[in-house]
C-alpha cells in the first residue's frame, strides 16, 4: 500500500510538470517525417494516422550530404565490410583506420595539429568544458549569454567560476575580464555563428581580448563548418584567426550530413582531453561506416563552392520575399532565417497551420532553445530547394500570417542584444 502511494505521488509529479509545460505553451510534439533521397526537399509525413507529402524547411542537413550518392555508397560499402557497430569505446575496443583518418581530415580543416571525435558535438562540448573547468585549478570561464546548451551544461557541471557576458558585447566581456583575478587561468567560450539567429560573433575582437588578458579560447563552429570560409573550413579560417583559437568544436551532423562531433586543437590539448574526459573515455565511438561517410563528405564539401553559393542565393531570395511582405525576421546575411513571432502559442499555431494547410514543415522554436518572448520559425534552406519551393513556402507563410493576424512590422535591422 505504501509503495502504491509513493508511486502515485511520483506519477502526480510528472503529470503536474507536463500540465504546467502545456499551459505555458512549451510542450513539444514530434511529427514523423521520412526523407526519401529521391524527393527531398519533399518528404513523407505520418501524423495521427494521416500520410502525405510535405516540404521540409527546418533541416540542419545544410548541404544535403546525408543523401549524396557518393557518401551513401561509402557508408554502405564500409557497413557491409565491417558491420554496423564500433564494438565499444576506443579505450576498450581500440580504434579503427576510419576514425584516425577522419580525425586527420578534421584537424586539417581547422589548421590544427590534432582532432578528437566524440559521439556528438553536444558530448564534445559538454565533456571538454567539464574537463577543463574541473581539472584546471581556479579557472574562470567567460561565456556568451546565447551559448548553446551543451556549452552551458559543460561549464555548469564543472563547477568552475563562470561569468556570463551580454551577447556579442565585447565591452561587457572586457569589463568582466578586468574584474577577474589576474593570476587565475581564464577561458572565453563563444560561437562563431549562433544557430537560432544566424548572427556572427565579433570573433576578431574576442581573440584580441583573449591575447590582452592571457585567456584560452573555445570556439563552437558547429553551424559554420562546411558553409563559410575557403573550402568550407569555417568562419575562423575565413577571418584568419584559427591559429589564435585554442580549441575549436565542430559537428559531423550538419554540413557533413552524418552524426558525431569533434574538437580540434594542439596535439597536447587533444591528448589531454582524450586521457581525462569522461564523455570520450566512457562513450561508445561512432560506427566505422559513419566515420567513413563523414570522411567522404568532407572531401566533397571541400570542393563544393557551388553548393555554398546556391545556399546563400536561396537564403537571400527568402529574405527579399519576406521584406516584400513586411514579415519580421532577423536579417543576418547567413543561411539561417529566423522569422520572429514572439509568442509560444502563436508560434506553434503558425507551424501547425503551415504543415496542415499547406504542407510546409517548419518546426516552432521556443524556450529553452530560445529565450521566452523570442519564439520563432527557424527557416533553413538547402541547395536542393529551388525557386518554386521558395515561392510556395513564402506564399503559404503570407496566408498563415494574415490568418493569425500577426503584425507586419519589419524589424529585421534590430538584432543587437536579442
Amino acid at each position: 500500500m505504501v509503495r502504491y502511494l509513493i508511486n502515485m505521488e511520483y506519477k502526480d509529479f510528472f503529470k503536474s510538470e507536463l500540465k504546467n509545460l502545456k499551459e505555458q505553451g512549451l510542450y513539444r510534439e514530434f511529427r514523423n517525417i521520412d526523407r526519401p533521397i529521391k524527393s527531398f526537399p519533399n518528404a513523407d509525413e505520418s501524423f495521427r494516422n494521416k500520410e502525405r507529402e510535405v516540404e521540409v524547411w527546418c533541416s540542419n542537413d545544410y548541404l544535403n550530404m546525408s543523401q549524396h550518392p557518393e557518401v551513401v555508397n561509402e557508408i554502405v560499402k564500409t557497413l557491409l565490410e565491417y558491420g554496423s557497430g564500433s564494438g565499444g569505446t576506443r579505450n576498450i575496443s581500440g580504434t579503427s583506420s576510419y576514425h584516425t583518418e577522419l580525425e586527420k581530415k578534421l584537424a586539417n580543416i581547422h589548421n590544427k595539429e590534432s582532432a578528437l571525435v566524440f559521439a556528438s558535438a553536444y558530448t564534445a562540448n559538454q565533456s571538454t568544458l567539464w574537463t577543463l573547468g574541473k581539472k584546471i585549478k581556479d579557472i574562470e570561464i567567460f561565456s556568451d549569454e546565447l551559448n548553446h546548451a551543451s556549452l552551458i551544461q559543460g561549464i555548469k557541471n564543472s563547477g568552475a567560476k563562470c561569468h556570463i557576458f551580454n551577447h556579442n558585447d565585447v565591452d561587457h566581456l572586457e569589463a568582466l575580464l578586468k574584474q577577474a583575478d589576474a593570476d587565475n587561468p581564464k577561458l572565453i567560450v563563444f560561437e562563431s555563428l549562433y544557430s537560432m539567429e544566424g548572427i556572427r560573433s565579433p570573433i576578431i575582437k574576442i581573440v584580441e581580448l583573449a591575447k590582452k588578458y592571457n585567456c584560452m579560447t573555445y570556439l563552437d563552429e558547429v553551424h559554420s563548418v562546411g558553409l563559410y570560409g575557403e573550402e568550407g573550413r569555417g568562419i575562423a579560417v575565413e577571418m584568419g584567426v584559427e591559429n589564435k583559437i585554442d580549441i575549436i568544436n565542430g559537428t559531423l551532423a550538419k554540413a557533413f550530413g552524418q552524426m558525431g562531433g569533434y574538437i580540434a586543437a594542439s596535439s597536447e590539448i587533444i591528448d589531454y582531453i582524450r586521457s581525462f574526459a569522461p564523455g570520450f573515455i566512457f562513450t561508445t565511438s561512432i560506427c566505422p561506416s559513419i566515420a567513413a561517410g563523414a570522411s567522404k563528405a568532407i572531401d566533397i564539401v571541400s570542393l563544393a563552392e557551388q553548393l555554398r553559393i546556391r545556399i546563400r542565393e536561396n537564403a537571400a531570395l527568402i529574405r527579399q520575399n519576406l521584406d516584400s511582405l513586411a514579415i519580421p525576421y532577423l536579417d543576418t546575411n547567413s543561411h539561417i532565417v529566423a522569422v520572429l513571432i514572439n509568442d509560444p502559442f502563436l508560434c506553434k499555431k503558425v507551424s501547425k497551420d503551415l504543415i496542415e494547410d499547406h504542407g510546409i514543415y517548419a518546426q516552432p522554436i521556443f524556450y529553452p532553445t530560445v529565450p521566452k518572448g523570442l519564439e520563432r520559425l527557424r527557416i533553413t534552406v538547402t541547395p536542393k530547394h529551388r525557386k518554386e519551393h521558395i515561392e510556395k513556402m513564402i506564399k503559404a507563410l503570407d496566408i498563415v500570417w494574415s490568418k493569425n493576424n500577426l503584425p507586419r512590422k519589419n524589424i529585421n535591422k534590430v538584432i543587437g542584444n536579442i
